[in-house]
This record gives C-alpha cells, sequence and structure tokens, in this order.
C-alpha cells in the first residue's frame, strides 16, 4: 500500500489527524490518501502571530444536522419555481392515488388532532371520504400543508422541467378485505407476531388492486405510470426506531397498548434492521418500490425513482456490526437523501408526512448522466490515461441544482481506463474494515458541486461532492452500491444520535448516513474541509481551487483534476515577483505578489480524452507557501493553490501583521512551486517595516 501523500502545510495537522482516525482504523482511512486542509494558512512554526486577528477563510464549511433543520432552512431557486402547476413538462407522468384502510386501522388524519398513539394527525380531522383528494392535493397542489413544494415540484427540479406529475387522480377510498397487520406482519420474519386465529401473508397490492378496477373499471390501470397506494396508518420504515428502542427501555418495558392485541404473545416483534420494536410499529407494513405508503411516507419519490427509472438503492443497513459504511448517504435520492427535510430522520413519523423525508435530495451525478437528466455538453468527460498524455484539466463547475451557466459544467467524470484492473485500489475486507468500499471495480470518478437551494436545501452544507462509481451496481460494498462518495472526513463524527428512555446517549454507527454530513470539500485554507484528494493507486489528483457566486447567488467552484503519471506535452514554468511597494506601517491590506505562468501550450489531439478537453488543459497549477523570518510577525494566505493560464498572471494576497508596538524590519517569502513539474519553482521576497 502506498502511502498518503500530505500537501503542503498539511503535516502541521497530521498528529491531530491520526488522532481522530485511530477510532476507525488507520490503515482504512489512508488506503488511497487523504489530503487534510491545515486549520491555518502556512507559515513559519517558531514565529506564530502575536495579537492576530483571525484571518476569514474564502470558503468556510458550514455543515448543519438535520435534526436541527426547520422550514426556515429551505432557499428557493433564484428565479424559477418548479413546483408552479402552470409549467408543462416534456414527459407528463400519470399518477393514480389509491386510498385505502383496513378493519383495523382509520385513516390517521380522520383522527382528532394529536389523538392517536403516534401523536398524529398534526391537522384538524378530514373526512373519509374527502381523504382520497386531500392526499391527492397534499402531494400534488402546492399548499400549506406541504409548504408549496409538491412530488411535480421535485422532478421537474431534478429533471429541468423534462419530467412532471401535473396532475394525480384520485380514487377511493377503499376499505381493504383484512387487518393492517395481516399485511404488516408479512415481512421481515415478522409472521410470529401475528395474532393467533389470523393468517399475516397478505400482499397489500392486489388487494387494493381489485377494490380499484371494482370500482373504477377493469384495466384502468393501463392508463397510469404510476400507481400510488396511500394506506392507512404509517411506514414501518419512520416508525420502528421511534417507537421501539427510542421510546421503551426494554422489549419487557413495552406496554400494553403498543403491543399484541393476541396477550398471549410478546408486546414486541423482531423489525428489519433490529432484534425488536413495539408490535404497534413493527405491524405497519414497511414502504417498498411498489410505490406502496403510508400517511407518513415522504420518500414517495424515491419509490418514483425505482419505479419509472429502474434504478436500484444505494444505501446500507447502519444498525448491525460488522458496519459498512454508507455509500452516498444525504447526497443522493437513492441513498439515505430520501430521508431529507425538517427535523431529519427521526422526524418521519409525522402526519401528514411535511417534515423528515419530504424533501429529498436530487441524484448524484452518475445517475444524472444515465437517465439523461443532464445533457451531454454539460458534463466533462475525461479518462486517467488521457490525463496523463493531456497534462491537467482546470474547469468550473456550477451548482448541481441549476441550469450551468455558458463558463460553467454541470459535473466532470474521470474514466479509470487502462490495462487490467482498471481500479487499483488495494483489496479490503468490509467484514474488518467499514470504511472498505468493497470490491476494487470501479469504474470512474465524478465531481460535482452541492448548494443548500431548492430541494437540495435540506442537505447539510454546500461544497464539491467527489465520488466514485461503477456503471452496474453489485453487492462487494455489502448491499447493493454503484456511488461511492469521498469523505474529506473519514473519521468518526463523534455525534449524538438520541437518547434512551433512561437518558443513555447512543451515538451515530460508524456506518450510519450522516457520518457523510461533513464529507465535501472546499476551497482554501481554514475552511474546517479538505481542499484536495490524492487517490495514490488510481494514479489521480482532485483539487477545489477557488469558490466564487454571481449575482443570483449560485455557486460554481473552479476544480482542477490530474495524472501521477504524466504532465502532458507543455512547458511548464513560474514566475513571481512581489509587491511593488512594502508594506506601510498600520495598513491591514494585504501584499499582492504577482504570480506567473510562464509555461506554453503543447500541442495535444482532441481525442486524447472521450471528449474534446482542449480548451481547458491550458493552465497549471501551483501550490503556496509563505515564512517570515521575524518573531512575532506573521503571514498568511487563504489558499493553497492557484490556477494559471500559460502567458497569464495573478495576484496572490498575502496577510501580514506586525507584532504589537511594530519592531524591526521582517522579510516575508512568498514560494510558488508547480504541481505538473514540481522542479518549476519561484521565490519572491518583500522587507516590511
Amino acid at each position: 500500500m502506498q502511502s498518503p501523500r500530505f500537501s503542503a502545510g498539511t503535516r502541521v495537522a497530521t498528529a491531530l489527524l491520526l488522532a481522530g482516525l485511530a477510532s476507525i482504523g488507520l490503515a482504512a482511512a489512508m488506503r488511497s490518501g487523504y489530503a487534510i486542509d491545515p486549520q491555518r494558512a502556512p507559515t513559519t512554526p517558531s514565529m506564530p502571530a502575536q495579537g492576530s486577528a483571525a484571518l476569514a477563510p474564502i470558503d468556510p464549511q458550514k455543515w448543519q444536522d438535520q435534526q436541527d433543520m426547520t422550514w426556515a432552512d429551505y432557499h428557493p431557486i433564484p428565479g424559477v419555481d418548479w413546483a408552479d402547476p402552470s409549467r408543462a413538462p416534456g414527459r407528463a407522468l400519470r399518477v393514480a392515488l389509491i386510498a385505502i384502510d383496513f378493519p383495523d386501522q382509520p385513516f390517521v388524519v380522520t383522527l382528532p388532532k394529536t389523538s392517536d398513539l403516534f401523536g398524529n394527525p398534526q391537522v384538524d380531522p378530514v373526512r373519509r371520504e374527502d381523504v382520497p383528494r386531500f392526499y391527492a392535493d397534499f402531494f400534488g397542489k402546492p399548499g400549506p400543508f406541504n409548504h408549496g413544494h409538491t412530488i411535480n415540484g421535485f422532478w421537474m427540479e431534478q429533471t429541468d422541467g423534462q419530467v412532471g406529475i401535473p396532475k394525480i387522480d384520485a380514487f377511493g377510498p377503499y376499505r381493504m378485505p383484512r387487518n393492517l397487520f395481516e399485511y404488516g406482519l408479512n415481512e421481515y420474519k415478522q409472521q410470529s407476531g401475528c395474532p393467533t386465529g389470523f393468517t399475516c401473508d397478505g400482499r397489500m397490492e392486489p388487494d387494493a388492486d381489485a377494490l380499484w378496477q371494482k370500482g373504477a373499471g377493469a384495466g384502468i390501470a393501463k392508463s397510469y405510470d404510476v400507481i400510488l397506494r396511500i394506506y392507512a396508518g404509517y411506514d414501518e420504515t419512520g416508525v420502528w426506531q421511534e417507537f421501539g428502542e427510542m421510546k421503551f427501555k426494554s422489549k419487557d418495558d413495552i406496554p400494553a397498548e403498543w403491543g399484541n392485541p393476541d396477550t398471549t404473545k410478546p408486546r414486541w416483534v423482531v423489525s428489519r434492521y433490529v432484534p425488536w420494536t413495539a408490535w404497534k410499529a413493527g405491524a405497519q407494513q414497511w414502504g417498498l418500490s411498489s410505490v406502496r405508503q403510508g400517511e407518513n411516507s415522504g420518500t414517495i419519490t424515491h419509490e418514483i425513482a425505482h419505479l419509472i427509472f429502474h434504478i436500484g438503492d444505494n444505501n446500507n443497513n447502519p444498525y448491525v456490526e460488522p458496519y459498512r459504511r454508507v455509500g452516498s448517504g444525504p447526497w443522493d435520492l437513492m441513498d439515505r437523501g430520501s430521508f431529507n427535510g425538517p427535523g431529519g430522520p427521526h422526524r418521519r413519523f409525522v402526519v401528514p408526512a411535511s417534515e423528515g423525508a419530504f424533501m429529498p435530495a436530487e441524484m448524484m451525478l452518475r445517475s444524472r448522466i444515465m437517465l439523461g437528466f443532464v445533457r451531454p455538453e454539460q458534463v466533462l468527460r475525461l479518462s486517467r490515461n488521457g490525463l496523463a498524455a493531456s497534462g491537467l484539466v482546470v474547469a468550473t463547475v456550477g451548482a448541481r441544482e441549476t441550469e450551468p451557466s455558458a463558463s460553467a459544467l454541470a459535473g466532470i467524470t474521470v474514466a479509470l481506463d487502462g490495462e487490467a484492473p482498471q481500479d487499483r485500489t488495494p483489496p479490503c475486507d468490509i467484514n474488518k474494515d467499514p470504511l472498505c468500499a468493497g470490491a476494487p471495480n470501479w469504474n470512474d470518478y465524478s465531481v460535482e458541486v452541492v448548494q443548500r437551494i431548492g430541494y437540495d436545501s435540506f442537505t447539510p452544507d454546500s461544497g464539491v461532492l467527489i465520488a466514485k462509481n461503477k456503471q452496474k451496481p453489485d453487492n462487494s460494498c455489502g448491499y447493493s452500491c454503484f456511488t461511492w462518495v469521498v469523505d474529506a472526513h473519514p473519521e468518526d463524527i463523534r455525534t449524538l444520535d438520541f437518547k434512551r428512555p433512561d437518558g443513555t446517549p447512543v451515538m451515530r454507527t460508524i456506518a450510519d448516513y450522516r457520518q457523510l454530513n461533513d464529507a465535501l470539500f472546499h476551497a482554501g485554507l481554514g475552511s474546517g474541509s479538505a481542499f484536495e484528494w490524492e487517490d495514490t493507486p488510481n494514479r489521480l489528483h482532485f483539487y477545489v481551487l477557488d469558490v466564487r457566486k454571481d449575482g443570483r447567488g449560485i455557486l460554481a467552484y473552479t476544480v482542477g483534476v490530474r495524472s501521477l503519471d504524466g504532465a502532458g506535452p507543455q512547458a511548464r514554468g513560474v514566475a513571481l515577483a512581489p509587491p511593488a511597494a512594502p508594506k506601510a506601517p498600520g495598513s491591514t491590506a494585504p501584499l499582492a505578489f504577482t504570480l506567473t505562468n510562464t509555461g506554453k501550450a503543447g500541442a495535444t489531439g482532441a481525442s486524447i480524452h472521450p471528449q474534446d478537453a482542449t480548451p481547458l488543459l491550458g493552465s497549471d497549477i501551483y501550490r503556496l507557501s509563505v515564512s517570515v523570518d521575524r518573531p512575532g510577525w506573521s503571514a498568511r494566505l487563504q489558499n493553497a493553490l492557484a490556477a494559471v493560464k500559460a502567458g497569464e498572471s495573478t495576484a496572490v494576497p498575502v496577510y501580514v501583521t506586525r507584532p504589537p508596538g511594530g519592531g524591526a524590519p521582517a522579510t516575508i517569502t512568498l514560494k510558488a512551486t508547480s504541481e505538473s513539474d514540481p522542479t518549476k519553482t519561484a521565490t519572491a521576497r518583500i522587507v516590511a517595516k
């Protein structure tokens, strides 16, 4: 295994990093090499600044935990309202909503406010005959209960208007022939909890569809793309934990009202992920990709993705050992990003379902490309061998929630091409290493930008999202997986999940999807995150170089990627010039050094990469460091990287602080080194008084 490369200025943070990694295994975190951003700019370690104010980072990481989010965290996409019913989609999905209840379970929304065992509903009672229309409007029309957001708005935003659900036809209500528990206990080895005299082997869809077709006409299902069966009660996925281990100290402490109506049987039942939950919670049906959803379910968009686009899950079981890290977590609709929304995962029991899971994340770049949600010209497609031949690429990537501007891309992919094996990551054991990504059979890397606007308002951070992907999912991760987010902070996030009834804290496991809350990369020094990622075995280095916002407040990042095996045909060079005048006493303005790329372009073919990347091959990336030769002085940078086109120059600001009361003059030294050719360096000095 090759050791990771730590960038200039990073070594000062190495000891802290290693301590943080101890709990998850150093070898796991170092497998491909993380370059962790130092929390301050490089300066002479033996000469710390005295009395100097903190230098503000250019791109601070400000991740927010899901359970701290409220509707106030929603930020609309400037200039567009995808939920506007007057917007016509390119493809209109035809949706039928069938509302069904049971002899033992009325519709929750028909009950007095907050009257059931789960503390629902959150609205005044709705008449039974009005329930189908209530839910059709809740999911389909902007209104006060859904805060103006609809499943139509999600798909219109996700596909840039290509796919939408402009209308939902409502049918019912229909009374099912069997009790809810006869359907709900027919999964995950729960049949032992079936009350005596009943048979818990029901499949909800055939019975519901038979009632619908009897009332609306045989063959009516052919008129619809999606049949959305809303059933009275709850999805077990949203209640098993909250009304199991979070509510009761043990399975023996479950009271009778939460237990089996057959008092000869336990008051608990096994659940999908854990040995027990309250019988009342476990007797609910688990939502599946048939788009069968309880009244608390906000994951309808996720289930529609399964049904219409034939894309699978990318999620794990975070509750049992051996722990296996989540794939894409809060950043992806097909992982636990489907749980995003106010209050996060522990607010998925609310009826109507307007909190956790109601505002899912967008799909990640791999899936959006495969499904045609981004146009080919919006994505820069590179290859590993191509980078070795062409030299590094510098490009601008815009926020995934918006149409990219003329100067920005929707994302970048880098194919792991060349001789087999294409993925050269050293093998690891998913049963011993919780951070193991499974078999080394990944096909490419992707780079995209997330901004907390639109439906992504309820992702935990804005920044650069780097991931590796495979075209065909497999189970080598310990679950079906096809996208693996590169975590800028692989160490345990050490965050409370919940407290047991006796007050015992329960921390999130290393496999919890919220471990990726702080995964995004950020530009510059001192951000609290990393600004680069080097995959040594796969011979690739990714950089986050700069960040900007346009007049609408939309994010765009300048990013770079290079091969570790070739620098291209360009002639590399660098020059530095000091400021024209030294820093005047009392001045707080930075010293502006001038960095020039003295290199020259080389001849590259348009076919080196899967698409012509020639316009983006004209830059070099330089690593910067600064020092000062007098005690009491400090010299700091906001960014340790700079990208400059051949023949062009850019200013590098250096922030200098004097000791209190002045003192002897100090020499400030700035150094720049080419990442493409480390033998090309330049140094400039200036004396400050």
